[in-house]
């Protein structure tokens, strides 16, 4: 029986910092729930002088990535470096070395899942990447052990902390999207690059990852619908409040009908509902099962600690599974690997939804009539309608919300409408979440 387990850890960023320092701290607690001694033996990065706040015993820190793959007292390498190709060739060549790998990289697996899930399976050696969706939230485990009687049948929530403190502070203080996001970066909030946080990238990434476990297919990341919060004004934050909604980047995966609906996109939810609370930094999914029915998990989606905490839980259940003799006891990607199946991804366009519509008009008679006119030629009936004042002559703001349409409709009567002379800015579309009235 082993009388230890041994970790090695490649990056010793931010995350790997509060890893380190999870598992030096909680060594004690972490050893009655094993029942070993978790020992970090070896950390790997390019930089192993600058203080980290952490106090590593003499000869655990090394340059030299193949000190932790080579050495045959580490059972489980935690993969930190982030990015692709390297990340990628770390993980697969741990595998193949025959070690239990956990990851918190959600861009890798959402691109190269398959071929590092395949890989895990063919070398019966456990994959763990608690930490690659909702920071210390533990959806992963959620879907593969916690709801694994379930039919999934759908996934919303806020997967992305940089872009719901942005909404959150628009909301709140009524700024601007630029604005906020000075304040972000300032705070550390968000990078001095915000790309993959506000254009939707990193939400895509998470919630490719979680449809995959939630209905056993294998997803391509390129499909999902994936559109940011750069256009979000403080007009539309506004109308949403009067309305009874508020706007939230949502990650979005339903099964309807033999196919996956999946895509990310800011969304008006209910003011009351548990999402639309939901403030600053944190995360939190809404999970639907057939026969647990809702399930919502809220949390710190990022952060130093809370990341570090979902990677040591990984080595926690990996290190069980050892002592046991049981790796390969969960399947990596939740179903048994030769149990999942293609499901086709449903077209952004054949998608149904309520919708809010922004209309910048010049105000003359007979321009309600023609936009109304050309949404009920599109199939698109009204739910309710907003103008706040008469300019005659200038341009107004009108406010739609329409009842269950499909986007294809929506999109061509929009294509239509922006033709109109009346028009004088591209028409504003946000996607609504609630019932229809």
């Amino acid at each position: 029986m082993k009388t230890r387990i041994g970790v090695g850890l490649i990056g010793f960023g931010t995350v790997g910092t509060g890893v380190a320092k999870v598992l030096f701290e909680n060594a004690a607690l972490i050893r009655r729930r094993v029942g070993v001694p978790v020992e970090l033996l070896r950390i790997a990065d390019l930089d192993i002088t600058r203080d980290r706040g952490v106090v590593v015993p003499p000869g655990v820190l090394t340059t030299d990535v193949k000190q932790v793959l080579a050495d045959p007292a580490i059972d489980i390498v935690i993969e930190l470096v982030g990015g692709y190709d390297f990340a990628k060739r770390v993980m697969l060549d741990a595998i193949a070395a025959g070690k239990h790998v956990v990851t918190a990289n959600k861009a890798l697996l959402a691109l190269h899942g398959e071929e590092i899930f395949a890989a895990a399976e063919s070398q019966h050696v456990d994959l763990g990447f608690e930490a690659s969706v909702g920071g210390g939230i533990p959806v992963i485990r959620a879907l593969t052990e916690g709801l694994a009687a379930n039919r999934i049948e759908s996934i919303y929530g806020i997967i992305n902390g940089t872009s719901n403190y942005i909404l959150s502070r628009m909301t709140r203080d009524g700024h601007s999207f630029e604005a906020v996001l000075k304040d972000a970066q300032q705070a550390g909030y968000a990078e001095a690059d915000p790309t993959f946080d506000v254009a939707g990238i990193d939400s895509a990434h998470k919630l490719a990852i979680l449809a995959n476990l939630a209905f056993g297919t294998p997803i391509n990341f390129k499909e999902i619908y994936t559109e940011g919060i750069t256009n979000i004004t403080e007009q539309d934050i506004a109308y949403a409040r009067e309305f009874g909604y508020t706007i939230k980047l949502l990650g979005i995966a339903k099964l309807n009908d033999g196919a996956v609906e999946a895509r990310v996109h800011p969304t008006m939810v209910p003011s009351d509902s548990p999402i639309a609370k939901v403030e600053g930094v944190y995360n939190a999914i809404h999970l639907v099962g057939d026969a647990v029915g809702d399930v919502i998990l809220h949390g710190r989606g990022a952060g130093s600690m809370p990341t570090g905490s979902a990677v040591v839980s990984d080595v926690i259940a990996i290190g069980r599974n050892l002592l046991k003799g049981a790796a390969g006891r969960v399947p990596p990607a939740s179903f048994q690997q030769d149990q999942r199946r293609p499901i086709q991804i449903k077209p952004m366009e054949e998608i149904s939804s309520l919708y809010y519509l922004r209309f910048m008009v010049v105000d003359r008679p007979g321009v309600l009539a023609q936009i109304a006119g050309e949404l009920g030629r599109c199939e698109i009936s009204i739910s309710s309608m907003l103008q706040q004042g008469r300019r005659e002559g200038q341009t107004v703001p009108v406010v739609i919300k329409t009842h269950m349409a499909k986007e294809r409709d929506v999109q061509k009567a929009i294509r239509e409408i922006n033709r109109q002379a009346f028009i004088s800015e591209p028409v504003t579309l946000i996607r609504v979440e609630g019932k229809d009235e």
